[in-house]
């Protein structure tokens, strides 16, 4: 593995002043404490995924290693679609943990970060974040639903997980990758500062994280599925799951259950949990 330039080596570093680097030392300064979850955080200028990275290296690091790109060549999202974005536009990052927890609850971390990052990003941001089931983050633009971060959770072994994040902080109309795209900066954040939002974030998902696991995972316990359900746009709508096999399912979204599984009760009155595949939020007609 080719290791990944590190901040202030590569050219062009303050090619974008409306997008300064972060700074490394200062989110060490704040983020790195004794008895905290964050054990190390790195900041690279430009790398192909940081979860391939993280999860290449996942063996010899502690839990809480951070690891942040200025930019990603090949990010990946769900279902291996490509995640690319103008260098310094966004926060790009993953994060590895090693779960004290039954391992049938590691599926919660992927909707855990989601709530985390929605309400440690809602508040340094000062923009309201919904979730889409299981794994967007979606901000408002112009009255409009539009996704601006996604998160992808990967297994590393038998104790591991490397979570993904990326989010849309500054990117303009023209740079979207598709129309249905938004970011921070259209949204209208009161700011896009991206150290405090990184900060933010990061302080975030330790809180979140350490109530399910001082709740040995337990959902409910930690209120976890509460606050999920709580900030979920998917939930009350109706839609079509695209699920494995070319298989479809058309209904409204009622629950998120315990295994933090889609809950889509079809016009039969069968209700039908659903754990992988793509969600569709259908308009009046669709």
């Amino acid at each position: 593995m080719t290791p990944p330039s590190s901040v202030g080596n590569g050219p062009g570093r303050w090619s974008d002043l409306d997008r300064p680097p972060l700074n490394a030392t200062a989110l060490r300064r704040a983020l790195l404490r004794p008895d905290g979850l964050w054990t190390s955080l790195d900041v690279v200028q430009t790398t192909g995924s940081t979860n391939s990275d993280l999860a290449g290296r996942a063996g010899e690091l502690a839990e809480g290693a951070v690891l942040v790109a200025e930019e990603q060549t090949a990010g990946r999202g769900r279902l291996d679609r490509n995640w690319t974005a103008p260098a310094r536009s966004g926060l790009f990052l993953s994060v590895l943990l090693k779960p004290d927890v039954p391992v049938e609850r590691w599926g919660w971390l992927p909707l855990l970060t989601g709530v985390a990052a929605a309400t440690g990003l809602a508040r340094a941001a000062g923009a309201d974040f919904s979730l889409k089931w299981p794994n967007d983050l979606l901000v408002k633009v112009a009255g409009v639903e539009r996704k601006a971060g996604g998160i992808l959770a990967e297994r590393t072994g038998d104790d591991g997980v490397v979570i993904g994040i990326g989010i849309n902080v500054t990117l303009r109309e023209a740079e979207l990758p598709v129309p249905e795209a938004g970011s921070l900066v259209l949204a209208d954040a009161i700011s896009t500062d991206r150290d405090p939002l990184l900060r933010a974030l990061l302080r975030s998902l330790e809180h979140w994280y350490g109530e399910w696991r001082a709740a040995n995972g337990d959902p409910g316990a930690s209120r976890l599925q509460e606050a999920y359900a709580a900030g979920c746009s998917t939930l009350g709508r109706t839609v079509r799951a695209e699920l494995p096999g070319d298989r479809t399912l058309t209904g409204e979204a009622v629950a998120i259950d315990g295994d933090g599984r889609l809950v889509v009760a079809t016009a039969d009155g069968e209700r039908h949990p659903v754990g992988a595949g793509d969600i569709v939020h259908l308009r009046p007609g669709d």
